[in-house]
């Protein structure tokens, strides 16, 4: 069962970053600025934390590095000493073939995660009905939030009817959608609003490249001849893990229109602006090869991490990313939160 106030506040619609992997340069866990990252993301206002995803990098549940279990652990430890509400939505990425993930679901709930993140990524063998049937059995030890990974970064494409029959799966709560393909995505919207639990899932933008239209925009689905409407209520987002104090305020001014007849024009040029800072930090012009070395690039240049460094040695910036970031950092400054981390540092790393 999904606690009250986390359900109320996931339907109300919160900003949900994906929480980064702080390693020191011989790539071992860098404990303290994993917890100065959880400290940062509190402080700067999120509504909750997604944990051991894919901005985490899936590569901590391999033998080789065993980080899985301590990497969640540790969020849950700042998030209690930080006395977050009770409203406060915390989210465990859950991977792999159905025992997998009944195992990290086992693990994710004892400890205090509210729902799991359940990516389809490196499961291409699997069918369609497979995949449905792994659903059910983790529905049956967390509530699930559905992710529709890209395909560029290890996902895959799924009918209208796999995601028609994920939506009537029981302790299903929320998708996050994030093909980026608007064809795809629609997909989905679709699917959840011809679903007998239109009204019991939340749907979250994980489209990086569209973050703020994805929030302003209301859907209206034709079901047996009569409309129904759907917003897309927040986000999950890789994108949200930097310059978060500053994103946290563009999604507070969305919210404040959201169900308006007209919207702001500053915030369409924040869409664009916002598109152009993530196709930087991203690596979109390589096929996003470097989007996890992006991510951590600009927190290290703040100070929240030693480096940029991966789990693996080939996870690495693409072919001229750094002076797309520097592009981008020098064109909007209005968009990050360069002074808000300064003044705090020392604090989250006390």
């Amino acid at each position: 069962m999904l606690k009250s106030p986390v359900k109320n506040y996931l339907h109300e619609g919160a900003f949900i970053p994906a929480h980064p992997l702080a390693l020191t340069e011989e790539r071992e866990l860098d404990e303290r600025s994993q917890r100065a990252l959880t400290r940062y993301y509190i402080d700067a206002g999120v509504g909750g934390l997604a944990v051991g995803v894919h901005t985490t990098q899936f590569e901590i549940r391999d033998p080789a590095f065993n980080l899985f279990e301590k990497v969640l652990t540790l969020a849950i430890e700042e998030m209690k000493k930080a006395q977050a509400p009770d409203s406060f939505i915390k989210i465990a990425g859950i991977c792999g073939p159905a025992d997998q993930a009944v195992k990290e679901a086992e693990f994710a709930k004892k400890i205090g995660y509210d729902l799991g993140l359940l990516s389809m990524g490196g499961l291409q063998s699997h069918t369609e009905e497979e995949l449905l049937d792994r659903t059910k059995k983790v529905a049956e030890i967390i509530p699930v939030f559905g992710f529709y990974l890209q395909p560029a970064v290890g996902g895959r494409v799924f009918s209208y009817d796999f995601w028609r029959k994920f939506a009537d799966i029981p302790n299903v709560h929320a998708i996050k959608i994030a093909p980026f393909n608007r064809y795809l995505s629609l997909d989905v919207v679709r699917a959840v609003c011809n679903s007998q639990r239109n009204e019991d899932i939340a749907l979250y933008t994980g489209n990086d490249d569209n973050i703020v239209n994805d929030l302003l925009t209301t859907y209206n689905v034709d079901v047996d001849g009569e409309k129904v409407e759907k917003k897309i209520v927040g986000g999950l987002l890789g994108h949200w893990s930097v310059w978060t104090k500053k994103a946290v305020e563009v999604f507070d001014d969305i919210k404040k229109v959201q169900h308006n007849d007209h919207i702001p024009s500053k915030l369409l040029t924040s869409a664009q602006e916002i598109t152009d800072a993530n196709a930087a930090f991203f690596d979109a012009k390589n096929q996003f090869k470097g989007s996890i070395a992006g991510i951590n690039e600009v927190l290290a240049r703040q100070g929240l991490l030693q480096g940029r460094w991966c789990l693996l040695e080939k996870e690495e910036l693409g072919p001229n990313q750094m002076e797309e970031i520097n592009r981008v950092y020098a064109a909007y400054p209005h968009l990050h939160d360069d002074e808000f981390v300064k003044k705090n540092l020392s604090k989250w790393f006390s």
